[in-house]
């Protein structure tokens, strides 16, 4: 593996296709979870209250090089529902991480979330990284969650991380999961 993150490229199952994020996917990702408190409650930019402002946010994670940033298209609706990135991480090599991640609330507790984390790390691992990296909130109980059950060890919490976007202090929790323990939860996975 040479590159630090992967090139964009499409991934889909049945559930979910996995596509390079554009700003044609604002208006959909808009109507899924723009303006929606709860939905960005946990995200580090404050609720986009408009298409352009959503727009905004989009442009930068397409721009930044420390991001690769996929729309989350729904298949049975083929509108976009969310989005979801691997993101450098400095000091770990060959580990990505897969996060800046948000759906919009008609999908959460459905197969989206699964199915996109299969996706991902599936593909991190065969591209040759030997680690997966899963960061949330230390308040984001329900993204906590979600992490251990598709497999994510606790790794530590950094006190301090960074400041949410109503200034107070986010501790961040870490989850990793390394190659050799995803097939077991892979296969764990795909048996619910």
């Amino acid at each position: 593996m040479t590159a630090k993150l992967p090139p964009p490229v499409v991934l889909e199952n049945d559930v979910v296709r996995l596509e390079p994020l554009a700003l044609h996917h604002v208006p959909d990702l808009f109507a899924a979870g723009g303006a929606d408190d709860e939905v960005w409650r946990w995200m580090s930019v404050a609720t986009p209250r408009s298409e352009e402002e959503l727009g905004k946010v989009a442009l930068g994670l397409i721009h930044d090089d420390k991001h690769v940033p996929f729309a989350v298209v729904h298949k049975e609706s083929g509108r976009a529902v969310g989005w979801t990135t691997y993101g450098d991480v400095p000091g770990f090599e060959a580990s990505v991480e897969i996060g800046w991640t948000w759906y919009g609330r008609a999908v959460w507790r459905t197969a989206v979330n699964t199915s996109c984390k299969l996706l991902l790390i599936d593909h991190a691992f065969e591209l040759g990284y030997n680690r997966v990296l899963l960061k949330t909130d230390n308040l984001n109980l329900r993204s906590q969650n979600a992490i251990q059950r598709i497999g994510g060890f606790h790794e530590g919490t950094l006190r301090r991380h960074r400041k949410r976007p109503d200034g107070t202090w986010r501790d961040t929790v870490c989850f990793g999961i390394l190659e050799e323990e995803w097939p077991e939860h892979r296969a764990r996975l795909n048996r619910t």
